[in-house]
């Protein structure tokens, strides 16, 4: 087995699963009971006023 075989099977294999663990990860990130302020100010933002326009 070469490395371009070996490489090939880990993406298709154990780096797909990484992959998929990650995304799901950063998706629910925004969920937890902590980061609640980030995402009201984020939420919230298209409201204010540039102050630079």
């Amino acid at each position: 087995m070469n490395l371009y075989e070996a490489l090939r099977h880990f993406a298709d294999s154990y780096g797909l699963a990484i992959i998929f663990g990650t995304y799901l990860l950063l998706c629910g990130w925004h969920f937890l009971p902590h980061s609640r302020a980030g995402v009201e100010q984020a939420k919230l933002s298209i409201f204010e006023e540039d102050d630079d326009v």
